[in-house]
């Protein structure tokens, strides 16, 4: 009975383990700043356009991300170096006030977000085609290293229903991935969960893709609107590891 007690503990305790697997934690704000700490910064795409504002804020309950838009757009990014291979599931909490009212992701006009999570990656050149190395070089040459090979946006939409999934209007470089919409869930927290490699593959049809920089953003400069959103608990499991599992 002992050695059948001692092998069940065993077994369970391997099947703890094997449920828990690796994760990879990518924030975890103690306290409240009117700046985002280091690794994370504010990135313009645009000078003429203003900033959205970021600073670490406790709401309710979750020390997160706040970020404030009104007419403006930028991101707040931060490096980031994980292996796909094995924690490829990115995980997050996020919130808006409210969705936009103006925005269509399918017009140039109208691609603005209440929230986005924008992952960026670099890719082999032997992926790459002469005629998108040099589209990439033309825009690196206005946009500077802020311009990535390749990038997925999970973004909170106001119209399209959540799995639609469109190049972005101004570079078929960035694919939009619409995570949540409308307000049915909005004023309170989320989570989400996407595979990024298997995300990857599917837009851009290699597994060779490195992510380098993950971004956050509330995005209003083209329609001109105002949102407020948060973000919160970023990290990375496997494939078949529970989000927020601890």
């Amino acid at each position: 009975m002992l050695r059948r007690s001692a092998t069940f503990f065993l077994f369970s305790s391997i099947s703890l383990l094997a449920q828990a697997g690796e994760v990879v934690w990518l924030d975890r704000f103690e306290q409240e700043a009117a700046d985002v700490p280091p690794p994370w910064r504010v990135v313009q795409l645009d000078r003429k356009v203003p900033p959205t504002r970021y600073r670490i804020t406790l709401w309710d309950g979750h020390y997160a991300i706040e970020a404030s838009a009104n007419h403006s757009m930028a991101l707040l990014a931060r490096p980031v170096e994980i292996d796909m291979n094995r924690t490829p599931v990115l995980c997050w909490r996020w919130r808006v006030d409210e969705p936009l009212v103006e925005a269509d992701m399918a017009t140039k006009a109208g691609d603005d977000y209440a929230a986005r999570v924008y992952v960026s990656f670099s890719m082999p050149s032997s992926v790459l085609d002469f005629m998108t190395r040099a589209k990439l070089k033309f825009a690196r040459s206005i946009y500077g290293d802020a311009v990535s090979d390749a990038a997925i946006n999970y973004v909170w939409d106001n119209r399209y229903p959540v799995g639609t999934r469109k190049p972005n209007a101004y570079t078929d470089r960035t694919r939009m991935v619409v995570a949540e919409s409308g307000s049915a869930n909005a004023r309170k927290w989320v989570v989400a969960r996407h595979d990024v490699l298997q995300d990857a593959v599917a837009e851009f049809g290699s597994g060779q893709a490195r992510l380098i920089q993950l971004s956050v953003a509330a995005d209003t400069d083209n329609t001109g609107e105002s949102a407020r959103a948060g973000f919160a608990g970023f990290h990375f499991v496997e494939r078949n590891t529970a989000c927020f599992a601890n």
